[in-house]
């Protein structure tokens, strides 16, 4: 029997989970139509961008992802604890960056005066927001949503683009964390859409190994234009690996960047009979491909983060210069 997604989901039990979304169309609608000739591939740095978005918006990390042909995989850390610290304000204005809301929230970020009972009914409104962007199922509504309609205004359709809402699996030990991640992670090679993970487009091991400034500079942008109400959030980068557990609080993978390469360049090159592709035997290690060492790849695993923060920075201090001005 069929379990209620609320019931397969606990953060008691486990913040991490594995979420796909798979299309009916066949592969064309994220891919190349090989009946037509007509390219489709611009929709998964549609949905790469919006995955970006959302996490930035909601108490979601993204810890790996895979924009495929025909399906997205997520491997997702919950984090509701992380909207107790947001004040109500910047709850009502996460929401309203994505969703218009009723006209009695319109009125409170216009400043207008509202009445007992009204406050009453806003509080009520601001807890609902609140629950939801901690919810594994309104992330991927937002997610989902918008990228079916898309697709079918540019395909000039209705009805289903994906053939379900989507599906978790519970992550309930570390051993299942690093399989789910190297597994997503290794999902073009596998199809045989790359050779080797650093070359696997759309991929959350691609922006961890080679940040792209192109990628950093399209969110910062496409979070920017969904601010409302003087909003401002920076962006938020992938769940960070944090290497050994120490006695200081720890919010990221419990795992160190370099052995997670190492981890996913090996299973890569097992043969699998159910797959077509796997790194070739021969290749160096991913490392060695990558021509740096040790204490270079320290240095640059924090780039990602650092780009963004410097691109967002650099913006919001270039709007603030133009308005005084």
């Amino acid at each position: 029997m069929t379990l209620p997604r609320k019931a397969l989901v606990c953060v008691d039990d486990t913040p991490f989970y594995h979420v796909t979304s798979r299309c009916v169309r066949r592969s064309f609608l994220c891919g190349v139509d090989h009946g037509s000739g007509k390219d489709y591939s611009h929709r998964r740095l549609f949905i790469e961008q919006r995955i970006y978005l959302l996490s930035s918006l909601f108490a979601i990390d993204i810890a790996a992802y895979a924009v495929m042909s025909n399906h997205l995989h997520l491997v997702v850390k919950l984090s509701p604890e992380a909207v107790n610290d947001w004040s109500d304000k910047e709850v009502i204005a996460r929401w309203t960056s994505l969703f218009k809301g009723p006209l009695l929230v319109q009125q409170y970020f216009k400043g207008m005066t509202l009445s007992a009972a009204e406050l009453t009914a806003l509080n009520e409104i601001i807890a609902i927001y609140r629950q939801r962007l901690a919810d594994l199922g309104w992330f991927m509504k937002c997610l989902n949503e918008p990228i079916a309609r898309m697709a079918n205004q540019e395909d000039g359709c209705t009805g289903h683009f994906w053939e379900a809402r989507y599906r978790s699996q519970a992550l309930l030990t570390e051993e299942a964390l690093l399989t789910c991640m190297a597994y997503v992670d290794l999902n073009p090679v596998r199809a045989e859409m790359a050779a080797s993970p650093e070359e696997s487009d759309h991929t959350s091991i691609k922006e961890r190994i080679s940040p792209s400034l192109n990628l950093a500079e399209a969110i910062t942008n496409l979070i920017q234009s969904h601010q409302l109400n003087h909003f401002t959030v920076a962006p938020k980068p992938l769940l960070p690996f944090e290497g050994n557990v120490t006695d200081k609080e720890q919010h990221g993978i419990l795992f160190s960047i370099k052995d997670y390469l190492e981890l996913v360049d090996h299973t890569g090159r097992l043969v699998r009979s159910n797959k077509r592709g796997a790194i070739a035997l021969h290749a160096p290690p991913i490392l060695e491909r990558l021509g740096i060492d040790q204490k270079t790849w320290l240095n640059n695993t924090t780039a990602f983060e650092q780009i963004y923060r410097q691109r967002f920075a650099k913006k919001r201090n270039r709007k603030a210069e133009k308005s005084i001005a």
